[in-house]
């Protein structure tokens, strides 16, 4: 969850020699599955899409993103800062994990919509409260899920051979020897 205060202004604090906020809403936010199908159900097409967003359209999902109530002109005097915050938080992983991607293979076209991802939720067992999650929390869950429950993939002969090339290399340094 991301909180933010928009309109406000920063003041110096002379007691506690700091910089603070005084007035302004603070505002709550959510990059979340919820936010995602708030958003599709609305403009009844797939957010996540290869297409451009309009400045309606992306304004429109940080609506979305918004938890609890504000009032209508909030979101219209949120400040560059604001938006960049918003940005940096729908960017970041919010994961420890990572994955080693295959080189050379193909990108997958399927269009990924709020029902697909519910789908995968319900395909891995995944709680439904993970849908407040952050959406790249739950996407690397969802990834973990299917890797965990696929079958390894067999090493091709070239490489299989390629692998042992790199261990005898590694062996000789190791060992100093030619071979």
């Amino acid at each position: 969850m991301l909180k933010i205060v928009v309109g406000g202004t920063e003041a110096f604090d002379e007691e506690t020699n700091s910089f603070v906020m005084q007035g302004g809403t603070e505002v709550e936010l959510e990059h979340s599955l919820v936010s995602l199908s708030k958003w599709e159900s609305e403009f009844e097409k797939p957010f996540l899409g290869k297409d451009d967003k309009s400045p309606e359209e992306i304004l429109a999902y940080i609506k979305a993103m918004v938890i609890g109530e504000i009032s209508p002109g909030v979101i219209s005097q949120m400040s560059s800062e604001n938006i960049e915050a918003i940005n940096t938080y729908i960017d970041s992983r919010q994961t420890a994990t990572w994955f080693r991607d295959t080189p050379g293979a193909p990108a997958s076209r399927e269009v990924i919509t709020s029902e697909l991802i519910y789908y995968w939720m319900t395909t891995f067992n995944i709680p439904w409260e993970a849908q407040h999650w952050h959406l790249n929390r739950l996407f690397t869950l969802i990834r973990v899920c299917n890797q965990k429950q696929s079958k390894p993939k067999k090493m091709s002969r070239a490489e299989v051979a390629q692998r042992n090339r790199e261990l005898n290399n590694q062996r000789k340094a190791q060992l100093g020897t030619k071979g």
